[in-house]
């Protein structure tokens, strides 16, 4: 038997906690909303467990024992340390946090999220420390294994025990140079296929273009193919290419570049950006504080 199996248990470490103060059994009974017969088993009960009378019946009422004199402290002090626990909610106070946040987050979203989320953090919660991931294969174990707290991203294949909330849905654009020799007016499927396409192989949306575009027969004439969108606004901008994106990324680059922004001519398919986490952490905090605060910042603020 464990020292913790040994313990009596509270209601009783309570009576006795009472009896020292009131030496009296009636009194006892009172504060404790007990009759006296139940008061007397309880006693029973803790007095065989300590293996003490622990209080013994005197003209001037219940003494105590050297046993119970001694044994009063340390009954306080773990009554006192259930109270706390009972009482006990975990908190997280952002402003005086010192605390590490991992985030997954698409090459898109260094872009368009993480300049706001970090600008937000700085004012509201400037211990803390952003790390930041790439959303890939190894996504879901890093939630899973606390490795990373969230992924914020189209990641549609994260499997049981991920928790999601939507942020915004996405619709697809398409970008040109303002001063584009050909694209003077509206941006035409037949003008699409007809132009040179920069191809950005980054972003987990980037199949659904492409079964948009094997769905209507459409083959790109893909003039330059790059890794992410590092790069992309200027090369739009000094040439007559133009790309296909998602519109948060797509009107993020168009604003930061001057670039035109078309409707896209190819019917492709809408997809809804989440921030997804684990089951296990879904009632840490730290982690309630970050997912509150990337809904406030994103829930619902597509940009149109």
């Amino acid at each position: 038997m464990t020292a913790i199996d040994a313990l009596p248990e509270p209601k009783l470490l309570h009576l006795f906690d009472v009896l020292y103060d009131t030496r009296s059994v009636t009194r006892t009974a009172e504060q404790l909303g007990q009759s006296q017969p139940t008061i007397s088993l309880w006693l029973g009960k803790l007095r065989e467990q300590l293996g003490d009378p622990l209080f013994v019946r005197t003209p001037t009422g219940m003494a105590p024992t050297p046993q119970a004199d001694a044994l009063i402290t340390p009954c306080r002090e773990v009554l006192e340390s259930l109270r706390r626990l009972a009482a006990w909610e975990i908190g997280f106070d952002p402003a005086s946090a010192q605390r590490r946040f991992r985030l997954c987050l698409s090459d898109a979203s260094h872009i368009t999220l993480l300049p706001k989320i970090l600008e937000h953090l700085r004012r509201q919660a400037p211990g803390i420390r952003l790390e930041v991931a790439r959303i890939d294969g190894n996504t879901e174990r890093a939630l899973e294994t606390g490795e990373a707290d969230l992924a914020v991203g189209f990641v549609p294949w994260l499997g049981g025990g991920i928790y999601q909330q939507v942020l915004f849905s996405q619709d697809w654009i398409c970008l040109a140079s303002p001063s584009h020799p050909r694209l003077k007016s509206a941006l035409s499927i037949k003008k699409y296929v007809a132009e040179g396409h920069v191809f950005v192989s980054a972003g987990t949306g980037q199949k659904l273009l492409e079964a948009a575009l094997a769905r209507n027969a459409i083959e790109r004439q893909i003039v330059l193919e790059l890794p992410g969108f590092l790069g992309l606004g200027a090369v739009i901008g000094s040439t007559d290419l133009i790309a296909t994106l998602p519109r948060h990324i797509g009107e993020t680059l168009a604003a930061a570049h001057g670039l035109k922004v078309h409707a896209c001519p190819l019917p492709i398919d809408t997809f809804l950006v989440k921030q997804h986490w684990h089951a296990r952490y879904h009632h840490d905090p730290g982690s309630r504080w970050l997912r509150t605060t990337i809904s406030m910042l994103f829930q619902g603020t597509e940009p149109r």
